[in-house]
């Protein structure tokens, strides 16, 4: 009996892993963005045309939008719009979005260098630069992490 009962309890995690995982991803139009999403690409990438956009859903039904430029740029966005991640491959990303304090630590430590990605949680930012270092800040824009 107990046998039974643990194969039924896999079986159902299993599934419920499975399900949770799957790929939940559907294509918006730029119209259906959150309008927070829509005015930061009007402000910071103008001019600059769009691929496709996707939107994520994960089991919890929270929402994610992942916009492709034909460039290659590839922005990511909350379920509220705000961005999350900006990746502009070998180009430099807009210098309004980056918080003064990394753009002055960058000047100072890696002058000539330009940051190709962004990112930002809760807790830290995340910085690319073209010459491949990823340097992680606090949110108090001290480094926390060097890597080369």
């Amino acid at each position: 009996m107990k046998r039974i009962i643990l194969l039924a309890i896999t079986a159902l995690t299993m599934t419920f892993t499975f399900t949770a995982k799957a790929d939940n991803s559907k294509p918006v139009r730029f119209e259906n963005l959150p309008e927070n999403s829509q005015k930061f690409v009007h402000t910071h990438f103008k001019g600059t045309e769009i691929s496709y956009i996707k939107q994520e859903s994960d089991f919890f039904l929270w929402k994610s939008y992942d916009l492709f430029f034909v460039n290659g740029s590839k922005i990511e966005f909350d379920r509220k719009g705000n961005w999350e991640e900006v990746d502009c491959m070998r180009d430099e990303v807009p210098a309004a979005i980056v918080p003064a304090a990394i753009t002055t630590y960058i000047n100072r430590n890696h002058a000539g260098m330009k940051i190709v990605k962004i990112s930002r949680n809760s807790k830290e930012y995340e910085v690319k630069l073209n010459n491949g270092i990823e340097i992680k800040f606090d949110k108090k824009f001290n480094v926390i992490e060097y890597d080369n």
